[in-house]
């Protein structure tokens, strides 16, 4: 991301409610569409959602999403179907995923960033019956469009809903239809993909249970005024887009939407009003380097949350002290949990120091309520003591129904009684403050996105010059870690590292391949052959105050 010049911070004209602010009280929603079906009578005329140059009231998305159910319904979309969705940000993948599980089916959010063979492997997998497409990523469709046997339908969307837009017109010819009358609360209504470490993505599937708790019993810390919108940056195919989503909605409050998180786009929505955000720390770094308007128009948000990857100590005393009227909440979750499962709260960022307590600023916060941690011993299985490190697990209505078409997969990480293994090593201290210190899967976290070393090292070996290779992540001031990739060659063979990563770029998302590679004459190994990539990452993180 680079930040261009900002415009000095405007004041943004936000358009009254109709209605009494606060509402009464809604009832407690069951499904992922309940709070929507609420907001379009208690408040029809209210802005529910801004994207570009266009805004729906309440009415007018409930509206939609009703034509959208009325419509994949045509399409022989029923209960335990899957659709997909392949486009950058747009609010019609929020309106699928509403309408899929409003009917019992279930919306595959899929990685645009993906290289074809992946989006390929990923729209198989899912079995998705309709694929809806941004106009923009059609050419990596018609590209493998002969290799997805499952999809009956494909579906075009524009970003700004101009004329010939099939997904308009898909809506627009539907008929209206209500919420199916056998859709139970464990059926499944988004699918996620995150990358395992057999090497191929895995889908997570979610139910509307674990929506809703996760909306639910992460609210703490936002608290929306009568005046607040909440900007919708982090890609929907990941927890961080299509989990937050869901909290403006929850609360009937305004959101706006950017195709991507990118300066002018975050600049834009901020001036149209936007106060609450979720962001990776990267996007704080990129402000606080880009000069005195990009950290003043910031300064006007009134919540940022960060997480889904390292936040570096200096960047947030740096932030802390750039936007003292912020406040400030990180946030520890994964996708298997429906996003967040514990936080570090605004008054806790703000008395950690007073109250003698400056390491709770590096931990992950505690547990969300209706939410329980524990710190295993991975081998034995036994809690460990507290300030002792472990594998963390967690138990809660936020835990996945499972990894779909993958149920061996599923039982390696949710036990009988429905602990979560998370592969995440970290330790309680006495207060129940969460750290997380490293992991025992080999993922890598880079700018929010989860990268898995076996994913990368697949397609590293398949180069015709590569004879072994290991990827570890090491320290990035911008994006929390970086893929880096240790490559011994064959005998005889020659490559350079800017050719590897070539190769790399031509088979994988951009993200996922080495930002350097080393040419070494051989990997370091134990007695039994295991390459110890902890030796490999040593050097790099040594002396840091947090190894993740």
């Amino acid at each position: 991301m680079i930040w261009a010049t900002i415009a000095p911070v405007t004041t943004a004209t936000t358009a009254p409610r109709t209605g009494s602010w606060p509402p009464a009280n809604p009832p407690a929603p069951t499904y992922v569409d309940d709070r929507l079906a609420y907001w379009a009578e208690a408040n029809p005329d209210g802005e529910a959602m801004t994207y570009l140059d266009r805004t729906w009231t309440w009415r007018q998305l409930h509206d939609r999403v009703r034509c959208a159910a009325g419509g994949l319904r045509d399409l022989g979309v029923a209960r335990g179907d899957v659709v997909a969705f392949l486009d950058k940000n747009h609010p019609a993948c929020v309106e699928i995923s509403l309408a899929a599980g409003s009917i019992g089916a279930a919306n595959a959010v899929v990685n645009w960033r993906m290289a074809g063979d992946e989006v390929d492997y990923v729209v198989n997998d899912s079995g998705a019956k309709v694929l809806f497409v941004g106009t923009e990523l059609m050419p990596t469709v018609e590209a493998i469009r002969d290799r997805l046997p499952h999809v009956e339908r494909i579906i075009t969307v524009t970003p700004d809903g101009a004329d010939g837009d099939e997904y308009e017109a898909f809506l627009a010819g539907a008929p209206a239809c209500d919420d199916g009358p056998d859709v139970l609360e464990d059926d499944v209504c988004l699918v996620l993909y995150s990358s395992g470490t057999t090497g191929r993505p895995k889908g997570v599937m979610l139910t509307h249970r674990n929506m809703v708790a996760h909306t639910v019993n992460a609210h703490d810390g936002w608290e929306f005024g009568p005046d607040a919108k909440s900007l919708v940056a982090m890609p929907l195919f990941h927890v961080g887009g299509s989990s937050y989503v869901l909290f403006g909605i929850h609360d009937g409050i305004p959101s706006i939407m950017t195709r991507e998180p990118d300066a002018a786009s975050l600049a834009g929505a901020i001036m149209q009003g936007a106060d609450a955000a979720f962001l990776v720390p990267a996007v704080l770094a990129q402000v606080l380097q880009a000069g005195g308007d990009a950290v003043k128009l910031f300064g006007a948000l009134r919540t940022y949350t960060y997480g889904a990857s390292p936040m570096p100590p200096p960047l947030l005393r740096a932030a802390m002290e750039a936007w003292p009227d912020t406040d400030f909440m990180q946030v520890y979750g994964l996708t298997e949990v429906a996003g967040v499962a514990t936080h570090l709260l605004p008054e806790e960022h703000r008395t950690a120091e007073a109250e003698g307590h400056p390491e709770r600023l590096l931990s992950a916060g505690r547990a969300l309520p209706g939410l329980e941690l524990r710190i295993v011993d991975p081998a034995t299985f036994e809690d460990r003591p507290t300030g002792e490190p472990g594998e963390i697990w967690i138990r809660s209505a936020q835990v996945m129904k499972g990894y779909l078409g993958k149920p061996e997969a599923t039982a390696e990480v949710i036990t009988d009684d429905g602990w979560f293994r998370t592969g995440d090593i970290g330790h309680l201290d006495a207060d129940g403050y969460l750290f997380v210190s490293d992991r025992i899967k080999d993922m890598i976290i880079t700018g929010g996105e989860n990268v898995y070393s076996p994913e990368v090292e697949r397609v590293l070996s398949e180069h015709p010059a590569v004879q072994e290779c290991a990827v570890v992540g090491v320290p990035d001031d911008t994006w929390g870690e970086a893929v880096k990739a240790f490559v011994a060659l064959k005998e005889g063979a020659s490559a350079t590292a800017e050719e590897i990563v070539a190769f790399c770029r031509e088979r994988l998302a951009h993200y996922k391949c080495p930002k350097s590679v080393d040419l070494v004459p051989a990997l370091p190994r134990n007695a039994t052959g295991k390459i110890l990539k902890r030796d490999l990452r040593a050097p790099f993180w040594d002396g840091r105050e947090r190894s993740v």
